[in-house]
């Protein structure tokens, strides 16, 4: 009989083939904060065919997703910033959303840099090997304790339907919006310089 942690493995064994052969494009997308620059760095899914209900089904169960495809989402700002209330120090933070099954999905940062590829995948191509992949299956158990923020995102819907996961950070006065996009819906939340 297979355990728990079996299936996961062959799960991530799956899913590293699968980057191998089709690798989702990775993107940065910046802004200036109080003058000082922001990024966020992230792989783009496609939905190719399926609906967000398909992809929200196979969280796991503490509801959290990474964010974009493969390799862990970054946001680095080179200022403080204030992000739901909170300040958050200049540095580079593990992306993260968390989706409850009713409310607010939330923006998380992590001071986690994610794990090496070749850990979880002893396969994994040379150039990817040492590449950061994010906590899919263990991020409450491994990772929860070194959270910085969690603020939850204004969501609504897309006027044209998106099919490539999309982040974006438009302007806002001395700050910016951290706009995310797949499906039909959209979520956003403001990002200030820190006083």
């Amino acid at each position: 009989m297979r355990t728990r942690s079996q299936h996961v493995a062959a799960a991530l064994l799956c899913a590293a083939t699968a980057l191998a052969q089709d690798k989702a494009p990775r993107e940065k997308v910046t802004a200036m904060v109080g003058g000082k620059k922001v990024e966020i760095e992230y792989g783009r899914p496609a939905l190719k065919g399926r609906t967000m209900g398909d992809l929200l089904a196979k969280l796991p169960e503490d509801r959290m997703w990474r964010a974009g495809e493969n390799q862990v989402t970054t946001l680095t700002t080179e200022t403080p910033l204030m992000i739901g209330g909170k300040r958050v120090p200049a540095g580079t933070y593990s992306v993260y959303v968390h989706v409850p099954a009713s409310g607010p999905w939330s923006l998380v940062l992590n001071t986690d840099k994610g794990v090496p590829l070749a850990s979880i995948f002893p396969g994994a191509s040379p150039e990817l090997k040492d590449a950061p992949w994010p906590h899919i299956r263990d991020y409450q158990k491994s990772i929860a304790d070194k959270e910085v923020v969690r603020a939850a995102m204004t969501q609504s819907a897309v006027t044209d339907p998106v099919d490539v996961f999309t982040v974006r950070l438009p302007p806002l006065g001395k700050g910016a919006i951290v706009a995310l996009a797949w499906g039909d819906q959209s979520w956003s939340l403001p990002v200030e310089p820190a006083k």
